[in-house]
């Protein structure tokens, strides 16, 4: 009975979305104030229903209903409670049933906290919100419908994939989708500016909180994944430019991109049209996402894919919404009002320039991830594109962006010359430069590349931090006059610092950890040694586990450094037997500086079994930079500026009449 409520909760909220989807936006054609304010009483409604749904398949898993076929083929009595929970969306219909969900929370979000906005733009942002979700919910309603049940329920279940029982699991997926469906808020907003013909500071201010949010979690949940696959997939590394994580850090990219371009329509009402081109392409991206995943033109571990027909309708969705899009930019984008111009030498200049290089890094990505693709169609030839291409290509691109990061906060809006903003970087630029001639002599006249690698993280690092120097004086005045001028900053200068911060670590992790990485593959017995990176490693013991759904050898590890023993470690080789599936749980010591990795593998017929050792340098740093670069996205978001954003609407207006008021609207 739960499940049949869950699906009729589906139904209503598909019919709640169509007329979310229509009548406002004929309302605000026809300035009447009754449909416009029919938007958010139904996106709240299908907000309810969604989380209806939603609870009732929550509830199927927890109670193991193997009667619902989604259950029966995803879950099994001996799994966890916690991964019976998480499995609720480590699955194709689950996981579009929670993507619908966060849609309709955004929706709902806009209609409960935009009190400031137009009765008009209010309600043409929610009709196109309601547009994707009456799409997304008939995909999920038509032909992915997490409710279907089974004639003859099994006595237990198929369980789910075991690398996805993982606490990663928990927060990796839902934390990816609200960056994913986040960027849809910034698509509504950029359609409704087209049908209006306005765009000023005050939709940039509406936009850019919004943005921020769909960016934080989008970086959060780039950065869990990385972590998820260093520590769960057991190879060893961080990144492997896999199509799935191609696909989210091409709208990770454009994102940026629109963040900054959102910002210098807010400040100088500068870049309109291509803010409101890069709010089309940043979702019609995060579609993409949605479509590799589960179209099967693709392969990865991330694939849900299992009917050709799911990846055809969500093609049409993405057609729909970007061709849609971009029709309506190219026809109504010249009745928006044109941005102020601006010297070479500003800071409006830096951030088309950071836009550029965003957009083409992006680009690049792209043509990487389809490219192959592309050439199987039209011919019988194969061809992959693995990391030597992203080297050659984005990795240089994406060093003058770097360089540019630092010096275009120094910049004047409007106009400025160069060289006054150099000379405010002289000592970080001294810096850089002594790390780089360091790290250069260190390593005898070689790994010129490296010293430049971590120069440019120290130039990035200490330029962050030398703006809030410069801006509060400090050292150059009394330390309370410095502390007076930290306590008024704006919370978005800390949170810029923090995310600029950020990736400056990331770039000096990704520097240490492919300069320096050591790796050890050799087969040992019990008692055997041996060294990496001045560590010994020895393998103590090798003895069997049985979890609650899983049977498992467990190898127990000692770390040692110059005989005196700093760690014990373990790894364990698991095999799940219902799934016929062997996983890895690697052991990692960390000590904030760098990363010992082990993996226990096969054994073989001499009595040893595979292990797979790495010393990973600054590797704890990768995701310790991705978190500050989030953190600062949030330290911004909290800035009173940002949550509130257009001042409320006047009260002069209060004695007109309705029709008068909606024509000052």
């Amino acid at each position: 009975m739960i499940a049949e409520f869950g699906h009729f909760a589906l139904l209503l909220a598909l019919m709640t979305s169509l007329v979310q989807a229509t009548l406002p936006l004929y309302g605000a054609h026809r300035h009447d104030r009754s449909l416009m304010a029919l938007a958010s009483y139904a996106g709240v409604t299908s907000f309810v229903l969604v989380a209806i749904a939603f609870g009732s398949l929550t509830y199927s898993f927890a109670m193991s209903d193997f009667s619902v076929r989604l259950v029966a083929a995803n879950s099994q009595l001996a799994k966890p409670f916690v991964y019976k929970l998480t499995g609720v969306w480590a699955n194709h219909e689950g996981s579009m049933l929670l993507w619908v969900l966060i849609l309709v929370t955004f929706a709902a979000a806009i209609a409960i906290f935009g009190v400031n906005l137009p009765s008009a733009l209010k309600a043409r942002v929610l009709a196109i919100q309601g547009m994707i979700s009456s799409a997304f919910l008939a995909f999920v309603i038509f032909t992915s419908n997490p409710f279907l049940r089974l004639a003859n329920p099994p006595a237990d279940g198929n369980g789910m994939n075991p690398l996805l029982q993982d606490p990663g699991l928990a927060v990796h997926p839902p934390t990816l989708y609200v960056g994913y469906v986040g960027f849809s808020v910034a698509f509504a907003f950029a359609v409704a500016a087209l049908i209006d013909g306005k765009v000023d500071a005050a939709w940039a201010r509406w936009v850019r909180p919004w943005v921020l949010l769909a960016w934080c979690f989008l970086t959060m949940g780039i950065t869990l994944g990385s972590f998820w696959a260093y520590y769960v997939l057991g190879w060893g590394g961080w990144w492997f430019w896999d199509p799935v994580e191609n696909v989210s850090l091409m709208p990770w990219l454009a994102g940026t991109a629109l963040l900054h371009s959102a910002l210098v329509v807010e400040r100088r009402h500068a870049l309109v049209g291509w803010t409101i081109l890069l709010s089309i392409l940043t979702f019609s991206l995060s579609l993409i996402g949605t479509f590799v995943v589960r179209s099967g033109v693709l392969t990865s571990v991330h694939s849900f894919a299992e009917d050709p027909a799911r990846g055809f309708f969500i093609l049409m969705i993405l057609v729909a919404a970007t061709g849609g899009g971009l029709l309506l930019y190219a026809l109504r984008i010249p009745v928006v009002r044109a941005g102020v111009p601006f010297a070479r030498a500003s800071r409006e200049s830096s951030l088309l320039i950071n836009n550029a290089l965003l957009v083409v890094a992006a680009a690049t990505v792209f043509v990487g991830t389809f490219y192959p693709l592309f050439i199987d169609l039209i011919g019988k030839d194969k061809i992959s594109i693995g990391p030597p291409f992203y080297n050659r290509t984005f990795v240089p691109m994406f060093v003058p962006l770097l360089l540019l990061m630092v010096l275009g906060p120094f910049l004047k809006w409007k106009r400025d010359d160069i060289a006054p903003a150099l000379r405010k970087l002289v000592w970080p630029s001294v810096a850089a430069l002594a790390i780089l001639a360091v790290v250069w002599a260190m390593n005898g006249g070689t790994m010129f590349l490296t010293a430049c690698g971590l120069g440019l993280s120290a130039w990035i690092v200490l330029g962050s931090i030398w703006l809030i120097i410069k801006r509060t004086k400090l050292g150059a005045v009394p330390f309370a006059q410095s502390w007076q001028v930290m306590r008024s900053t704006p919370r978005a200068y800390y949170g810029l610092v923090l995310a600029h911060l950020g990736m400056g670590l990331v770039v000096g992790a990704i520097t240490g950890v492919t300069a320096w990485q050591s790796e050890n593959i050799l087969s040992m017995r019990v008692g055997d040694t041996t060294q990496i990176a001045g560590y010994t490693i020895q393998l103590k013991d090798v003895s069997k586990h049985q979890g609650p759904n899983y049977d498992a050898e467990r190898g127990a590890f000692t770390i040692s450094e110059s005989g005196h023993r700093v760690a014990e470690m373990s790894a364990e080789r698991r095999f799940y037997p219902l799934q016929r599936m062997q996983t890895n749980q690697t052991g990692i010591r960390t000590n904030l500086i760098s990363n010992i990795y082990i993996a226990l593998g096969d054994a073989d017929s001499q009595g040893g079994w595979t292990v797979r050792i790495y010393y990973h340098p600054l590797a704890p740093w990768l995701w310790i930079g991705g978190f500050v670069m989030a953190l600062g996205g949030f330290v911004s978001l909290s800035d009173r500026r940002l949550r509130v954003g257009a001042p409320k609407r006047s009260t002069t207006f209060a004695g007109l009449t309705p029709a008068l008021a909606m024509k000052v609207d």
